[in-house]
């Protein structure tokens, strides 16, 4: 067999479906792979390549290029395409395997995992909605919409604050949760997880107390940790922080910031009622704190009239409230779209401080929010995904008592639930991960990280009977 044809190793095909360039890319990948063409070999010239299979010069050009863009092959200015000598990938631990490493359950022992290959049915600690539950057809539309324009607005730096339009969109989103703020007053991020950091780093200095919902959202932790801030857990209770708790603790620490999800906190899926937010602002003026609304599950939030929430920044407007959102709950985690609502003054000394640390945030991905959000798709797409969760809610909730998790406020909305499982749910986490399955103890979701016998369990992530059999089996043994 000559060179031309062993490079390939088979015939091409014309009515297979495939495209030429896929064939010729999965078979000379298969060759080398299977040592057939040694590291090193010379493939090949475009011409020769080209002549011996009956296929295009730019078939032939594409095929190699990828190849080459996959470590396959490598190009040699004058000489021709090369095998590329390819060092042995390590081989993917298992779940089980990873495991047993005896790596202690911490904020990033979860976060790993949430990032991990599994199936979302088997990740009923995960934080987020399954794909097919999120906007995947509307994001792709606008990409597409997005993409026949004017393609020179996509290849420079976007605007520090975020794009104008985008920016315009969310006043009137904020006005309709009678949240007052021009365009100039907010600033777009990558997610609340950079907004929460942003923020941090314009109010605080190392050494600082910030206070945080205990339980609550466990990555923000870590991050004003490393930010060298003295983390404070507030106990939250079903309808908002514990008052006598917070006024005590901010007498004591003098903090400079309380972090605090007003609506569908995380990971309880309970809200703020009126009465504590009142008391909550009162003892923001007393002490002299900021206080920090994240409200990224806003939108699977029914809202007025049928469930009324109170938001602190609507009762502030904006003056000793930070209010942050954003869209990766509830439209794509991928775009990591969030944004900052606040005074302008200081909405400008963010727009400098986010300039000095990734100077803008992506204008793609604003402007397929923007599109998304102008045209009214994600408004009718938002009401789907509640219906979707109050659909699942109450069958998973019967589940959850079932296999004897208990219960202590069950939610009207959102998409957790906060269950007491009687026992440490850290060694639960862990026989849990042995047979790939992600849970989410409860030691996790505050920032003392001692044992809990409570997690968090994701309604939309709980359709797997395997993972109710682990639950009922486990929950059966005596603790």
């Amino acid at each position: 067999m000559d060179k031309v044809a062993s490079a390939l190793g088979a015939p091409l095909s014309r009515e297979s479906g495939e495209s030429l360039s896929d064939q010729i890319v999965r078979a000379v990948a298969a060759r080398i792979d299977d040592r057939h063409l040694r590291s090193g070999a010379r493939m090949p010239s475009i011409r020769q390549f080209a002549k011996a299979h009956g296929v295009s010069a730019f078939t032939v050009v594409n095929s190699y290029d990828r190849l080459v863009a996959m470590g396959y092959l490598e190009s040699r200015r004058g000489a021709g395409f090369f095998v590329r000598e390819r060092a042995p990938l390590a081989p993917e631990r298992k779940p089980a395997e990873a495991s047993a490493l005896g790596r202690p359950l911490d904020v990033v022992w979860l976060i790993r995992n949430l990032f991990r290959q599994a199936p979302p049915q088997f990740s009923p600690g995960s934080g987020v909605l399954p794909a097919e539950w999120l906007a995947g057809p509307a994001v792709s539309n606008a990409l597409r919409a997005i993409g026949r324009q004017n393609s020179h607005g996509l290849l420079a730096y976007g605007t520090p604050a975020g794009f104008l339009p985008l920016r315009q969109q969310l006043q009137r989103k904020l006005a309709e949760l009678e949240i007052a703020a021009g365009p100039d007053q907010i600033v777009t991020t990558v997610g609340v997880t950079q907004a929460v950091d942003l923020v941090a780093r314009e109010l605080c200095q190392s050494g600082d107390a910030v206070f945080v919902d205990d339980p609550g959202w466990f990555l923000m932790f870590g991050s004003l940790s490393m930010q060298g801030l003295k983390v404070i857990g507030i106990p939250r209770l079903a309808d908002g922080p514990d008052i006598a708790q917070l006024a005590a603790l901010a007498a004591q620490h003098k903090p400079r910031l309380y972090i605090i999800t007003s609506v569908l906190h995380n990971p309880s899926s309970t809200s703020l009622s009126a009465a504590k937010a009142f008391q909550v602002l009162r003892l923001a003026q007393e002490h002299g704190f900021t206080i920090v609304e994240d409200d990224v599950y806003c939108d699977l939030h029914p809202g007025a009239p049928t469930q009324p929430v109170t938001r602190l920044a609507a009762l502030d407007q904006l003056q000793q409230v930070i209010y942050l959102g954003g869209f990766s709950k509830s439209m794509s985690a991928n775009l990591r779209v969030g944004f900052i609502a606040t005074s302008r003054e200081r909405a400008q000394r963010l727009t400098d401080r986010k300039m000095l640390s990734t100077l803008t945030t992506s204008e793609l991905t604003e402007r397929v929010v923007y599109k998304i959000l102008s045209e009214g798709v994600y408004r009718k797409h938002a009401d789907r995904l509640r219906a979707r969760l109050d659909a699942a809610r109450p069958k998973a909730l019967r589940e959850i008592e079932a296999v004897g998790l208990r219960v202590p406020t069950a939610p009207p909305a959102g998409l957790f639930v906060w269950a007491d499982a009687g026992r440490d749910t850290n060694v639960l986490a862990e026989r849990a991960m042995a047979e790939g399955i992600l849970l989410a103890p409860g030691s996790l979701f505050s920032p003392s990280q001692l044992p809990s016998t409570f997690m968090r369990l994701n309604i939309a992530a709980l359709g797997e009977p395997t993972v109710w059999r682990f639950l009922q089996r486990e929950l059966d043994r005596q603790p």
